[in-house]
């Protein structure tokens, strides 16, 4: 299998220049996630867009804790042996939800393989919570593949979120060695039992680690042939030197592309630019 972390490290390009973190809104946000002891994966992950959301006042909140029991080669999340489960957590994040003042809230999480049911009765309690304190609060859920169980998908797309997205993360041939315990057709099953709910169902990709256009166009094609629904593409950033590597900065141009591309497949949106993650401009993909 080729080694992809030896391949000659690339300078950023200037499409990729983003700004310093700043503003009274930006610092009311992080004040907030501070005192509430949240997790973000605006910061676990290092997001390019921290600045743009926290400055409207919006952020992915990371439950389960921060740290992760998978181990990808592209991801920044801390992995290990994660803290057990905090069952006050639901009411504290809906509590920050309200204080916030978010009509729309992205949820993520680390993967919990520690626990028997992967963390989805503490998913499905803090959608309910948001719910009961914020009723006017959209709610998008990104979660993780739950090793394709349907009972436990099913547990969180029945507490009521409008959004329901889990994440290819990238193509089909470089997923084995991108991903961790992730398998592709896996992400595919959990994407159709989204898909088969009243939620909206989504999914995401990163390019940049050697896949060809082709390759996209392909994966297009899976989510599509499992009723997902819209589709986000950017580009792959290397969190540090112990990661995967960016083989290719992909044009602004050639995102472009790929934009057009899903829309003629039958997406109703696809986010598709350099810095666009799965939660950007979340709040768009809610209608159904």
């Amino acid at each position: 299998m080729e080694n992809k972390r030896t391949q000659t490290i690339l300078h950023k390009p200037a499409w990729l220049k983003i700004k310093v973190p700043s503003g009274k809104q930006y610092l009311t946000v992080r004040k907030i996630v501070e005192q509430h002891k949240l997790h973000t994966i605006c910061t676990s992950g290092h997001c390019p867009n921290m600045h743009e959301c926290w400055g409207r006042g919006t952020a992915t909140l990371m439950i389960l804790g921060d740290i992760c029991t998978r181990s990808c080669g592209f991801c920044n999340v801390k992995t290990g042996r994660p803290f057990p489960a905090d069952w006050q957590e639901p009411a504290r994040v809906a509590e920050s939800v309200r204080l916030l003042k978010l009509k729309h809230v992205v949820l993520t999480s680390v993967d919990r393989d520690d626990l028997d049911d992967g963390g989805a009765e503490i998913w499905a309690l803090t959608v309910k919570e948001i719910k009961k304190v914020n009723p006017n609060t959209t709610i998008e859920t990104l979660i993780p593949d739950f090793d394709g169980r349907e009972e436990l998908i099913r547990a969180v797309v029945d507490a009521g979120p409008e959004v329901v997205s889990h994440n290819l993360e990238t193509v089909r041939r470089i997923t084995p060695w991108a991903r961790s315990r992730a398998k592709y057709i896996t992400s595919l099953k959990a994407l159709e039992i989204i898909a088969a709910s009243k939620a909206v169902s989504k999914s995401g990709i990163m390019v940049g680690l050697g896949e060809t256009p082709e390759e996209v166009f392909e994966t297009m094609d899976d989510l599509r042939s499992v009723g997902v629904e819209v589709m986000t593409i950017g580009q792959y950033l290397q969190p540090t030197k112990k990661h995967l590597p960016v083989v290719e900065y992909v044009t602004p141009e050639q995102f472009e592309v790929y934009r057009k591309a899903g829309l003629e497949k039958g997406f109703r949106f696809v986010e598709s630019s350099p810095l666009v993650r799965s939660s950007y401009h979340a709040e768009r993909h809610v209608t159904k």
